[in-house]
């Protein structure tokens, strides 16, 4: 789906967030000033980034989940307008390629989960280097070369109906999974959802990172072929499935559209496997032939300063990358639940290499197999 959305004006004196019982009181800058800590020629950057007067996002975050998060830079930036364009990962990928083979009319900011398809970008060249005043706040792993960047700390979790699978039969862990799958397999034949690595970007990432970590990865996939796994490009596909039962469990379903179904809904509950957590991050990176490149660095500063990252925790609740926020939705808070199982996936050039050819055809192939997909 592909919706553009064009910010009016708004004037915010102070925003107050929250997540569940955690609440948080963020200030902010004035409209148009530098940000504290900044240093003092930011101003320039403001001033040029007003005068492009137009910013071009790509993503495939939901508009819905992060439309505070948007509203209040166009708060903080009146003067800029923002055209948000909502994507799927693998239909972003290859417009922004195409666009750039064929002039400078093309997004300003790439912003996708598909971590492995922006560091392809990266690698062939198309993001420019910032250096961001607010790198200092990311962990290590979540830049790459002051081109590319961890915008947030999402688990990858296993999602069940809660009133349709006993509590005993939750799995706890990947290999609890795989025993459930074999022992069960007739009672949940068509019970069990995951994505399709064939057609979803953000599939393709987790169900490479799965048989990269885990030794019995491929085992895994046997049985959930067993049981006649059903596979969607989305979690949202996913979660719909559990919350009306037609589905019981949902593996590899991303934690922050899941909490959030949870929250909406009692009968949908969540797993983060003892074993290991994945842990993805929404990449962003500025496109080297940014139109507007000076409201791009705007953008990406909002996004991983605190006040930005406040509002990705506990209005769009996609967990904050950056450890001093807080809220229940940060990397601090999920690594008090489930330290050191969660495994996050660095930014690093080797995540792409799966994408290339015939790596990933081979991949596909052996998935399907296992999974009995034709």
């Amino acid at each position: 789906m592909n919706r553009r959305l064009a910010l009016g004006f708004a004037l915010l004196c102070a925003l107050v967030v929250g997540f569940a019982s955690a609440q948080e009181t963020i200030r902010f800058p004035a409209r148009g000033q530098v940000p504290a800590g900044y240093p003092a020629d930011y101003l320039n950057v403001i001033r040029q980034a007003e005068d492009e007067g137009y910013l071009v996002i790509y993503s495939n975050t939901d508009l819905d989940t992060v439309r505070e998060l948007v509203d209040y830079f166009q708060t903080l930036y009146p003067r800029i307008e923002v055209e948000y364009n909502d994507l799927g990962a693998t239909e972003l990928h290859h417009r922004y390629v195409a666009e750039s083979a064929i002039g400078p009319n093309t997004a300003d900011v790439l912003w996708s989960s598909a971590m492995d398809l922006q560091m392809s970008l990266v690698g062939k060249g198309y993001a420019q280097t910032y250096v961001s005043p607010e790198m200092t706040g990311l962990p290590s792993w979540a830049n790459w070369d002051n081109q590319a960047f961890g915008t947030t700390y999402e688990p990858v979790v296993i999602a069940y109906n809660k009133r349709l699978l006993p509590a005993d039969q939750v799995p706890q862990t990947h290999a609890d999974l795989i025993r459930l799958l074999v022992a069960q397999r007739n009672a949940l034949h068509d019970k069990v959802v995951t994505y399709n690595p064939v057609r979803s970007g953000v599939g393709y990432l987790l169900a490479t990172q799965d048989a990269s970590v885990s030794p019995t990865a491929w085992e895994l996939v046997e049985a959930l072929g067993g049981v006649g796994v059903r596979s969607y490009l989305t979690t949202e596909a996913m979660l719909s499935r559990v919350a009306s039962g037609t589905a019981l469990i949902a593996y590899n379903a991303l934690g922050a559209y899941t909490l959030r179904a949870a929250a909406k809904n009692a009968e949908v509950g969540y797993v983060l496997p003892r074993d290991y957590t994945l842990v993805t991050s929404r990449v962003a990176f500025i496109s080297r032939k940014a139109p507007h490149p000076n409201a791009a660095r705007l953008w990406l500063d909002f996004l991983l300063s605190t006040r930005g990252q406040g509002l990705i925790a506990n209005q769009a609740r996609l967990f904050a990358v950056r450890a001093d926020v807080e809220g229940a939705t940060t990397a601090a808070r999920l690594t008090q639940l489930a330290g050191d199982s969660l495994k996050p996936i660095a930014l690093i050039p080797d995540l792409s290499r799966l994408l290339e050819e015939p790596q990933r055809s081979d991949f596909l192939r052996r998935w399907r197999a296992a999974a009995g997909k034709p």
